[in-house]
């Protein structure tokens, strides 16, 4: 079971009894606004969804790794956080990085504290290799996390995902391990 801590959060894996907690946070609609392909919306999906990551968690080849993210001091949920092993390689796994958080607790830097410390889990303790993740060019926010973090822009794709009615840009980011080592020396 991962566990992680930062100064102001425990980052964990999910466990039976915060399903609750898991279907608030994945139906959220202001949450998981620029998440569509995830959120969802009944009860029994999620349901289902949440015993598959209980389950992935058991595998020796796991692929997801998403964290239940929760103040230290009062426990409360802030949102998720984590990453998807998308291929493994002889120098390590490759995965995709995701994260949101409820509303009332964007610019308060937390996601940047929970991804910087996975970062560290993954490239230290999970053999990954790379790490690509991506936003909306209108997240400005969710781009800045992306940045503090140290990742790295890869590119700009104009006009490249159907969004709330209408075509939008995507910007895509990565680091790799080697990267991340050398802004840690």
């Amino acid at each position: 079971m991962i566990t992680l801590e930062t100064d102001r959060l425990i980052l964990r894996d999910y466990t039976e009894s915060d399903f609750d907690a898991y279907y608030k946070l994945k139906t959220d609609d202001k949450t998981m606004y620029y998440m569509q392909d995830i959120k969802l919306d009944l009860e029994d999906d999620a349901r289902a969804e949440f015993e598959g990551v209980l389950a992935d968690m058991e595998k020796l080849d796991r692929e997801f790794y998403f964290l239940h993210m929760e103040l230290k001091d009062t426990h409360e949920q802030v949102g998720s956080v984590g990453y998807t092993v998308t291929g493994t390689t002889p120098v390590g796994k490759l995965v995709h990085l995701g994260y949101f958080t409820y509303p009332k607790f964007w610019g308060n830097g937390y996601m940047s504290e929970a991804v910087q410390k996975v970062l560290e889990f993954a490239f230290t303790q999970d053999n990954v290799y790379r790490v690509t993740t991506g936003c909306l060019a209108e997240n400005i926010g969710s781009e800045r996390v992306m940045q503090k973090s140290g990742l790295i822009k890869e590119a700009e794709h104009i006009d490249y995902e159907w969004h709330d009615d209408r075509m939008k840009t995507r910007l895509e980011y990565r680091l790799l391990r080697h990267e991340w080592e050398s802004m840690h020396k």
